[in-house]
């Protein structure tokens, strides 16, 4: 096997490049995304679950976040080190780490599936899911299946950006393609004609989940620029100290985003109940369901902008490997101004049309009340979506550059300090609609810090690098 199968990534334009890699990462986290939040579209639109099932789903949504942020701290990780390893010639290093990352997303999927069949009351609760009884009802059976689709979730979804380190991102695109395309023609079906309820809508998904698990399983017998061997497959320990602080940005963005849900989805429970409409029982859970909605369309633009920045991280990898800075910041440049695009892009599909957006979720068989909370939640909720896009850009970037403590440090202020802090004291004096301002706070005050973040990384770039060392050795 050539150890430099990926020089094409040292030589071709870095344009050229982003493009190959980072728009079939879109599409996959895209496509991913699409897993709950078609499940969400086809509860909405069926009269018998309503805005009971959408709040279900709501509660049920950071859990799943759970399990893809222990996935991406192996799959992403292990890229970034692959990616490095490849550009610097190591081939054994590249092909035990991925081994390894196997055998711990496959361990690490069956503890938490267990976890939650086991605790499942005692952490629906956590999340908000005691709304009233039929939400907390339907709660439970949408998580308990959801639950035992955990450990292909992870496993696809961590061995997608590993494919992608492989020099094969449209085969990680298609084999999540195809998992959604299961989930959409059977959630349908399911939820419609057999009519399922929410365990309908989970069997559709976890079948997906299976099929893109299944499909990886067979591209790790066939890859490209690394060979997997019998020794691969151990737990490699000075190689996992090495890749997984890569990937504890991308486990810690997502925890700490689980965290700020948590700390939302709880603060909407207790002051919707004191709101003087919400307050009412027919409308009760009406605030959370929309919230999860909005939610589901921020991370629809959240996985563009991660995408983008993830598709990035081949390359860049690589090319410090390889010593080649200068391509670095051309594609850190590329980059900013991509995500700038898709945030601006966003806020004013938000701004513009939020009755459309809400339209989509079953607004046709829900209250006035349930229109009008929408479109007050997509206009502040979302208003400073073009800086988050910015920020999340800024912290994977870091990430590929092997500077894991600096991005997992400014992913923790935002979600831990200002996401979480934020949505515990606004509501104090602005009630339910502090939950709200939450977001936009919290993206100002972690673009501030970005900005100086962007500005020493380009110095840091532009300074000449001695012969024989990477920024992954420091």
């Amino acid at each position: 096997m050539d150890n430099k199968s990926n020089t094409f990534l040292e030589t071709e334009p870095v344009g050229r490049l982003m493009g190959k890699y980072a728009v079939p990462c879109v599409i996959s986290l895209l496509v991913a995304a699409l897993y709950n939040i078609v499940d969400q579209v086809f509860i909405a639109n069926a009269d018998y679950l309503g805005s009971q099932g959408n709040a279900a789903n709501t509660v049920v949504f950071p859990l799943t976040v759970v399990a893809l942020a222990i996935a991406v701290m192996f799959g992403d990780g292990c890229c970034a080190f692959v990616s490095i390893s490849l550009g610097a010639g190591d081939q054994d290093a590249a092909h035990k780490s991925i081994g390894s990352a196997v055998l711990l997303c496959t361990a690490a999927g069956i503890l938490l599936m267990t976890g939650y069949l086991i605790f499942s009351e005692q952490i629906l609760t956590l999340f908000g899911g005691r709304v009233n009884p039929e939400t907390f009802r339907q709660a439970k059976e949408y998580f308990f299946y959801i639950s035992l689709g955990v450990p292909f979730y992870m496993f696809g979804q961590a061995m997608n950006p590993i494919i992608r380190s492989d020099g094969s991102p449209k085969f990680a695109m298609a084999s999540t393609l195809a998992g959604a395309a299961v989930n959409i023609v059977l959630d349908p079906v399911f939820i419609f004609l057999f009519r399922w309820g929410m365990m309908g809508a989970a069997a559709a998904t976890v079948l997906g989940q299976v099929l893109t698990a299944s499909l990886a399983v067979w591209y790790l017998c066939h890859m490209k620029a690394v060979k997997l061997r019998r020794q691969s497959f151990r737990i490699h320990r000075k190689l996992v100290k090495k890749y997984i602080p890569l990937g504890i940005c991308s486990f810690l963005s997502q925890i700490s985003l689980v965290m700020a849900m948590a700390a939302i989805q709880n603060m909407t429970l207790k002051y919707s109940a004191l709101d003087s409409i919400f307050g009412q029982e027919q409308y009760t859970q009406i605030p959370m369901a929309v919230l999860g909605i909005v939610m589901k369309f921020f991370q629809i633009v959240i996985s563009i902008a991660v995408g983008l920045a993830a598709g990035c991280i081949p390359i860049v990898g690589y090319n410090i490997g390889a010593e080649r800075k200068d391509r670095a910041k051309a594609l850190f440049t590329r980059l900013l101004g991509a995500e700038a695009l898709v945030g601006a892009a966003a806020l004013l599909i938000v701004e513009l049309f939020p009755r459309q957006l809400i339209g989509i979720f079953g607004a046709a068989n829900e209250s006035v009340y349930y229109t009008q909370y929408a479109i007050k939640c997509f206009r502040i909720y979302l208003c400073m979506t073009m800086l988050a896009t910015i920020n999340k850009g800024t912290f994977i970037y870091l990430q590929s550059l092997g500077k894991a403590f600096a991005s997992t440090v400014i992913s923790l202020v935002r979600e831990v300090v200002f996401g979480v802090g934020f949505a515990l004291l606004l509501p104090i004096w602005f009630g339910l609609d502090g939950v709200l301002y939450s977001m936009p706070v919290s993206d100002v005050l972690t673009f501030l810090i970005c900005a100086v973040v962007i500005t020493y990384t380009y110095r840091m770039l532009g300074i000449s690098q001695p012969t024989g060392k990477n920024l992954f050795a420091k």
